[in-house]
């Protein structure tokens, strides 16, 4: 293993890390509306990238795809509503391990988009790793009264769409342009929704809005150094990390525990969700976080970063 693959590898678990802490940070929040969470997700996180977007001017803000920057700030904005809202009703590992399967939907997503076709491997793998999806929600009457695993599907379909969004953005915009125009976006659509559902937070809960922004706001800067040190098909399979931090989190802060059919549901998921990665391109040109998951594409050394 070379040096800069060792360097990509430590970075981008990192940012994962910060993805399961700050997933944490927002089911912590219970008393918080999910549209508070979402607006100071985003408006902490474009301050804290302000004057690095702005280190060449405003000349890195000029775009001609200003439609798919809307387009792709509020799919992912949705995602993260979504997100949110199956952090808070799930357990943790759940939660991120569902909205993380937005790999499978990529080549769905291209296939509608873009009439990228599916290939035989492709397909075997999205069967796998839906077959792990169907392992940890175990549909019943359950979903009816109770559709979190839903919300978090829907939450990864988003994800997808955005993802997908941002590998079309990334061959003609720079990273912080990319970014910018999402966080700022995102912003602007959440500040009223938290107007109108605003109640003071206590100090514990403005703790965890800041660690909400913070931490994303971290992982999107390590996202975009790990690409720069390595490929997406010898980094990205690493975003799964976040599952095994979340599954960690969730079990020290909220004792939960996974039965066997869920275990191995999570790893059907992880499995299909890698193979998607290193099998199509579109979703190898879409790695990332995510939800929240933070997914972006190189573009010659650089490399492009958008957060769900």
């Amino acid at each position: 293993m070379t040096r800069q693959l060792f360097l990509g590898i430590t970075l981008i678990v990192a940012a994962f890390f910060c993805v399961a802490v700050m997933s944490a940070f927002g089911k912590a929040a219970a008393n918080v509306s999910i549209a508070t969470i979402s607006f100071f997700q985003s408006f902490i996180s474009l301050v804290l990238f302000l004057p690095w977007t702005l280190r060449h001017g405003l000349a890195d803000l000029r775009t001609t795809q200003l439609p798919l920057h809307v387009a792709r700030a509020l799919a992912g904005l949705l995602s993260q509503v979504l997100y949110f809202w199956a952090v808070k009703e799930m357990t943790l590992i759940d939660a991120v391990l569902l909205v993380n399967a937005a790999p499978l939907f990529i080549p769905l997503v291209a296939r509608l988009w873009n009439r990228t076709p599916i290939t035989s491997a492709v397909g075997i793998s999205l069967l796998v790793g839906f077959v792990g999806v169907v392992l940890i929600i175990k549909p019943g009457t359950n979903l009816l009264t109770n559709p979190s695993a839903l919300i978090a599907l829907s939450a990864a379909l988003f994800s997808a769409i955005a993802l997908v969004s941002v590998n079309k953005l990334s061959g003609h915009n720079e990273p912080d342009t990319i970014l910018f125009y999402y966080f700022f976006i995102a912003s602007l659509s959440t500040l009223p929704f938290a107007i109108a559902n605003w109640s003071e937070p206590t100090p514990r809960e403005w703790g965890l809005l800041l660690g909400v922004g913070m931490f994303m706001a971290a992982a999107q800067l390590l996202i975009i150094l790990a690409y720069q040190h390595a490929t997406a098909s010898q980094i990205a399979p690493f975003n799964y990390s976040v599952v095994i931090f979340s599954g960690l989190i969730g079990w020290i802060v909220w004792h939960n525990t996974l039965d066997w059919i869920s275990g191995v549901g999570i790893l059907l998921v992880c499995i299909g969700g890698i193979l998607s990665i290193l099998l199509a391109p579109e979703a190898r040109n879409c790695h990332g976080i995510v939800p929240v998951h933070g997914h972006g594409s190189r573009k010659g050394t650089r490399a492009t970063s958008a957060g769900t």
